[in-house]
């Protein structure tokens, strides 16, 4: 793709002198995706500061019809942030402000750019609590989470990004700014426009700031690992405890022992947790009174005593709690270091998902033997990430030209489940084309009639999502 030297020096006008580079150093780590599966190029990166700058280069690139590929924190994982045709980049990471934090009103206005972190640690010192989290939260921002509806290992009780946003601020793709960024919790004037674009990965629209719920902060927080024999089990652990607690479990993460084994072998002090092994574990957290402390060892007594825990460990400190969860958020870096992959990001019901797990692992055993699964995730939720190791002493390159095969065997088992092949990723270009399968005639028509509605010259991100 090639773009004049007139429109990029009208762009780099826009930004000043030090709202962008062309210097190939510092362009190529936004050109590569962190599993290394898509790589990208650009001949410039936009680095603007404020809303005002987003909206002068939308207005030059729609003028011009010069696409433009909206980046954030560049954690995606199904290649939606990288310009894979030398489209303009857009990082929105100098949009790095938290213009408010407001403890009676219990929500915060924070800019695209925020690093996650940073903003549960701004909104802690605020005495609040901001839940989303995720693995990724050291690097990602506000906007790619809105942008990709990020989920995370608090949505059982708190909801998906979607769910947090109570306003947004976003630059359309003529260069008009959309500013609904209200804390109203009602407010019944009409569509919702706000939704249009969590969830669109930067399609439709580039998202620049958010106004988002916060809650009170935790005062106890229990949490434990536990080890059953099956999801099966895990499943009525869950039921047991959100029954015990009144529903105030927020995470709810199955593990296989094949994970945690990664885990062990490849990421610096990480510990055995129990002390003898099992096939499966759970990591639970549930936040709230005091009085929660009682409850919960008792639900887990009673589930030791019933057979549906073999053993358990509860965090008696900090440093303790940080530890499990280091378990659990490291699998997907593990697994790196096994050989090739093949991931896939689901969503079942809740109800479902012990029978899920069990017929796609058979299904996927059946065609290449000694594959070894990599299945772990928000089950409180019912957001598996269903990943298959290649077998030991395998080739990378045969093991991964199965990709497709695989996925396609995956997915049409999550549909037949009514489920989803996109829980928290995104679709990105990586499955593009695969929601053609399962998503009806009539919303891919209404998807289409969004992108041209909002994007009438297609500048925005092309090729991803539709």
């Amino acid at each position: 793709m090639m773009i004049s030297g007139e429109i990029l020096a009208r762009l780099k006008a826009a930004v000043g002198p030090n709202g962008f580079s062309e210097e190939p150093h510092e362009i190529a780590p936004h050109l590569v995706e962190w599993r290394s599966k898509y790589r990208g190029s650009t001949p410039l990166l936009l680095k603007p500061r404020s809303t005002e700058e987003v909206s002068s280069i939308l207005k030059i690139c729609h003028e011009t019809a010069t696409p433009i590929v909206p980046q954030g924190g560049n954690t995606g994982l199904v290649g939606g942030q990288i310009p894979l045709n030398g489209e303009i980049l857009l990082s929105l990471a100098r949009l790095d402000r938290i213009r408010r934090i407001d403890p009676a009103d219990m929500s915060v206005i924070a800019e695209a750019g925020v690093i996650l972190a940073k903003l549960q640690e701004a909104t802690a010192a605020a005495d609040c609590f901001f839940p989303l989290s995720l693995a990724a939260e050291g690097s990602c921002t506000i906007g790619g989470n809105l942008s990709t509806n990020a989920g995370g290992v608090n949505v059982l009780r708190y909801g998906s990004a979607r769910a947090l946003a109570i306003g947004i601020e976003v630059v359309l793709a003529d260069g008009r700014v959309l500013d609904m960024l209200r804390t109203l919790r009602k407010d019944n004037t009409g569509y919702d426009l706000k939704q249009l674009f969590i969830g669109a990965e930067g399609t439709l629209g580039v998202v620049t700031a958010a106004a988002l719920r916060l809650f009170p902060r935790p005062r106890m927080r229990q949490t434990a690992w536990l080890a059953v024999d099956d999801p099966r089990a895990a499943l009525e652990v869950l039921h047991r405890l959100e029954a015990a607690t009144g529903q105030l479990v927020s995470a709810f993460e199955l593990i296989d022992r094949q994970g945690l084994e990664f885990v062990l072998a490849h990421i610096p002090n990480a510990k055995e947790p129990l002390r003898a092994p099992a096939s499966w574990y759970v990591l639970t957290e549930i936040a709230g009174h005091a009085a929660l402390k009682d409850i919960v060892e008792a639900a887990i007594a009673t589930a030791v005593d019933d057979g549906l825990v073999s053993d358990a460990v509860i965090a008696t400190s900090e440093a303790q709690r940080a530890s499990l969860w280091h378990l659990r958020e490291s699998v997907s870096e593990a697994q790196k270091y096994e050989g090739a992959s093949i991931k896939h990001d689901i969503a079942v019901p809740v109800a479902l998902v012990p029978d899920f797990i069990e017929q796609g692992i058979s299904a996927v055993r059946a065609r290449i033997p000694g594959v070894r699964p990599v299945t772990f995730g928000h089950m409180g939720d019912g957001n598996i990430h269903f990943n298959f190791s290649v077998p030991k002493g395998g080739d990378d390159a045969a093991f991964l030209s199965s990709w497709n095969e695989i996925s396609r065997v995956v997915h049409d088992i999550v549909h037949r489940f009514a489920g989803s092949i996109s829980a928290e990723h995104g679709v990105g270009v990586m499955k593009r084309e695969e929601i053609l399968r399962y998503k009806s005639g009539t919303e891919m028509d209404l998807m289409r009639a969004l992108k041209r509605t909002f994007d009438p010259k297609n500048i925005l991100n092309p090729g991803k999502v539709i």
